[in-house]
C-alpha cells in the first residue's frame, strides 16, 4: 500500500507543471499593484530613515524622494541638545537611489537621543535613537517577510495593524527578512512605498532589512558570488538584474547596518554586508544565505521540469549534494565561527537570515502542488547546510528567518535529530504564494497531543529536522484574504535573565494586547537558549560552581583541540553537556574562556569549584588543571 501511495504521489507531481518564471506572473498583469513615485513638496523630500547602533557606532541612512537637478545634494544629520538642534554629520545624497548614509562614531548609547535629518531650508524628518536596552530583562524582536502589495491577496490592505501592535508592544528591534519589495524593475519606487508604510515605526528603533530574491529583481536567488545569470528563473546561479541595480538595492536596504565583518567585493562590483549587531546584551549575526549559494542548473541531475525542483520521491539525495556546491561560503563561515566564540557584552546569540536551513514545505502554489524537494531552500546543498548548522550551534544561536510564505518552527539536526539549532520562520505580511507543511506520514517522537504533521522527519534532501508548528493556509483561501492565506508576523522574546526564547506568531489585523486574540496554532512556544545545542545522545560533565556571575564556558576536544562550543553560563553554576566516551578540556572566564578548568573531563566527572577572580592562566600546560 505504501508503495502504491508513493507511486500515485509521484504520478500526480509529475503531472504538475511548476512554471520557471516568477511566482508573480501566474497571470501576467492580473491584480498587479501600480507603482508610481509621487511628486512631493520640498519640505517632504525626506521619505524615511533607518538606523542601527552597535559597539558605539551609529549608522543611519535617510531615504529621499528624487532631487531636482538644481536642488542641493547635501543632507544633514542633527541631534537635539538642550533644546537646540546640533549638526553632527553631513553627506551628499547618492544617486541612483537617493540615499544619504551617515556614520557617527563614539555614539553614547546609554541615553535616548532625538534626531532629525535635514535637507535644504525646508525639509526635516525626525525620529529617536533608542537607549541601548542593556537593563531590560527581555528584548523583543518583530519579524516580517513577504511584503507583497498586490491586491489579489490583500497586499493593498493597510499595514496600520502592524504599526499599532509594534508601538503597543514597544518592540526593540525590527527585522525584515526579505522581499520588502516585489517589483523586479522598480525597486526605488517600491522602496519609497515601503518607507511610507513602515517609516513610522522604523524611525524610532533599530531596523534590519535583508535584501532577498525579489528585492534584487528575480524569482529565486542563487547569487554565486555575483556572477551574471543567463537562465529564466536564474537557476544557473547569479543575478538577473545588472550589478549596478543590485548595488542600489543593497545601498538602500543595508547601508545603515553595522560595518561588514569581512568587507570585500564579489562579481559585478557587488559588496557584502554580513555583520553582527550587539544590542540589549543580544549578539545578532546578520548573514547572507543567498549571495554565495551555488545555482543547481547544469550541476545536479535534473529531477523535474525545473532544474531546482525534485518531484521523484525515490531519487538519491546524495546525487545532488555535489562537490563544490556552496551555501554560505568559507569567508562567511569563518566570520560565524569567530562570532560564536566572542561573548563580549552579550548573554545570548541569534542568527538572522532570509530563510531556514531545510526544506520546510511540501505543497507549493496550490493544494495539489506537491513537491518533494526545492533547491531554492537552504536544505540544499546538504554539505553546506550541515556546515552552517554545525557552526551556529557552537554558540547556541537561535535562528530567526522568513521567506517561506509559511510560518514554521523547526529544530535542525546534523548527526541525529535534535542536535542542532532551532529556527522560527515567520509568515508573510501579505502572502503572494501559498505553501503547506503537509507530510504524507505522521512524524516520529511527537509530543503528546501534538498534530500528526509534527515530530521527527527527513526533508526532501534527507536532512534531519523536527517540526513543532506550521501555520498552514486554508486549502481554498476565501473570505479573510489575509489570514486564510496565513498572513501575519512574528515576535521573539529574548529573556536575558532566564535565557528563555519565546516565539509568537500573530495573524494580521488582531490586537495582540487583547487577551482574546489568538496566535496561529502551535504558538507561542518557549525554549531555553541551551536547547540550541543539546544532542539527545550526550551526557553531562560534572557541575561547575564559579565565584563570578555568568562566566563564559568553552568545551574543547582534548585530542583534536576542536572547540565544541562557547557559551555564557546563567548564574554561578553550569553543567556542560558533552559526547560520551571522549575527553574534554574545559575553559572559562568572566568574559572570555581564558582559564583552564580541567584538561581531561569526561561524562560523569565530579563536580568542582572554580575560581575566576584570580588572573587567567598564561601557561596552558601548567600542572594546575587535572583530570576528573
Amino acid at each position: 500500500m505504501k508503495t502504491l501511495t508513493t507511486f500515485l504521489s509521484y504520478a500526480i507531481a509529475m503531472a504538475i507543471t511548476i512554471p520557471a518564471v516568477s511566482q508573480q506572473k501566474k497571470k501576467a498583469d492580473e491584480g498587479r499593484a501600480i507603482l508610481a513615485i509621487p511628486e512631493v513638496e520640498k519640505k517632504d523630500v525626506i521619505c524615511f530613515a533607518l538606523y542601527t547602533v552597535s559597539d558605539g557606532t551609529l549608522k543611519l541612512t535617510a531615504q529621499l524622494y528624487p532631487l531636482a537637478e538644481d536642488d542641493p545634494k547635501e543632507v544633514r544629520l542633527e541631534i537635539e541638545k538642550g533644546g537646540d538642534w546640533v549638526e553632527i554629520a553631513k553627506v551628499d545624497a547618492i544617486h541612483p537611489g537617493w540615499t544619504a548614509p551617515f556614520r557617527v562614531e563614539n555614539w553614547d548609547d546609554s541615553k535616548k537621543t532625538r534626531y532629525r535629518v535635514a535637507h535644504g531650508d525646508e525639509a526635516t524628518y525626525e525620529g529617536t535613537i533608542r537607549k541601548n536596552p542593556k537593563d531590560k530583562d527581555e528584548i523583543l524582536v518583530a519579524g516580517f517577510t513577504g511584503n507583497s502589495i498586490r491586491p489579489t491577496h490583500g497586499g493593498d490592505i493597510s499595514r496600520q495593524d502592524i504599526i499599532d501592535n509594534v508601538k503597543e508592544a514597544d518592540i526593540d528591534i525590527l527585522f525584515f527578512s526579505g522581499d520588502q519589495v516585489y517589483d523586479h524593475f522598480k525597486h526605488y519606487a517600491a522602496w519609497l512605498k515601503f518607507g511610507r508604510d513602515f517609516g513610522d515605526i522604523i524611525k524610532d528603533r533599530p531596523t534590519l532589512c535583508l535584501p532577498d530574491d525579489h528585492d534584487v529583481g528575480q524569482p529565486n536567488l542563487w547569487g554565486e558570488s555575483g556572477k551574471i545569470s543567463t537562465l529564466n528563473g536564474a537557476s544557473d546561479g547569479g543575478y538577473s538584474r545588472p550589478g549596478a541595480y543590485v548595488q542600489e538595492v543593497e545601498r538602500a536596504q543595508t547601508s545603515h547596518f553595522p560595518d561588514p565583518a569581512d568587507p570585500h567585493q564579489i562579481g559585478q562590483g557587488i559588496g557584502v554586508w554580513f555583520t553582527n549587531l550587539n544590542w540589549g546584551k543580544i549578539d545578532f549575526a546578520v548573514i547572507e544565505d543567498r549571495k554565495f549559494k551555488t545555482g543547481p542548473a547544469g550541476r545536479v541531475p535534473k529531477q523535474g521540469p525545473r532544474p531546482d525542483h525534485i518531484l521523484n520521491p525515490d531519487y538519491d539525495p546524495n546525487s545532488v549534494d555535489v562537490e563544490g556546491a556552496v551555501l554560505l561560503g568559507e569567508r562567511q563561515l569563518s566570520f560565524l565561527d569567530d562570532w560564536t566564540q566572542n561573548w563580549k557584552q552579550c548573554d545570548m546569540k541569534v542568527v538572522l537570515s532570509a530563510t531556514i536551513f531545510c526544506g520546510g514545505a511540501h505543497i507549493h502554489g496550490k493544494a495539489s502542488g506537491r513537491l518533494h524537494a526545492d533547491m531554492d531552500s537552504n536544505g540544499w546543498p546538504q554539505t553546506g547546510r550541515n556546515k552552517a548548522i554545525s557552526t551556529l550551534r557552537k554558540g547556541f544561536a537561535f535562528h530567526y528567518a522568513g521567506d517561506q510564505h509559511l510560518a514554521t518552527i523547526f529544530q535542525h539536526g546534523v548527526d541525529e535529530h535534535g542536535d542542532g539549532i532551532w529556527s522560527f520562520g515567520v509568515p508573510s505580511i501579505a502572502n503572494l504564494y501559498l505553501r503547506w507543511w503537509q507530510p504524507l506520514e505522521p512524524g516520529s517522537n511527537r509530543e503528546e497531543g501534538a498534530p500528526d504533521y509534527t515530530g521527527d522527519y527527513l526533508d526532501g534532501f534527507n536532512n534531519k529536522i523536527t517540526n513543532y508548528a506550521a501555520a498552514n493556509p486554508e486549502t481554498n483561501p476565501a473570505g479573510n484574504i489575509l489570514n486564510t492565506r496565513s498572513a501575519g508576523w512574528g515576535i521573539i522574546r529574548l529573556n536575558t535573565k532566564s535565557r528563555e526564547i519565546t516565539m509568537e506568531c500573530w495573524p494580521r489585523n488582531v490586537n495582540i494586547a487583547n487577551p482574546a486574540s489568538k496566535q496561529y496554532p502551535g504558538w507561542p512556544r518557549t525554549i531555553s537558549q541551551f536547547d540550541n545545542y543539546n544532542p539527545p545522545s550526550w551526557g553531562k560533565l560534572g557541575e561547575l560552581s564559579f565565584d563570578v556571575e555568568d562566566p563564559v564556558v568553552q568545551l574543547v576536544d582534548a585530542e583534536t583541540k576542536e572547540i565544541l562550543y562557547t557559551v555564557r553560563a546563567n548564574g554561578k553554576t553550569f553543567t556542560p553537556g558533552a559526547p560520551k566516551g571522549k575527553m574534554f578540556m574545559v575553559k572559562a572566564g568572566k568574559d572570555a574562556p581564558e582559564t583552564i578548568v580541567s584538561e581531561r573531563s569526561t561524562v560523569g566527572s565530579s563536580p568542582r569549584m572554580v575560581s575566576l577572580m584570580e588572573k587567567p592562566q598564561k601557561n596552558l600546560n601548567s600542572k594546575g588543571p587535572h583530570a576528573d
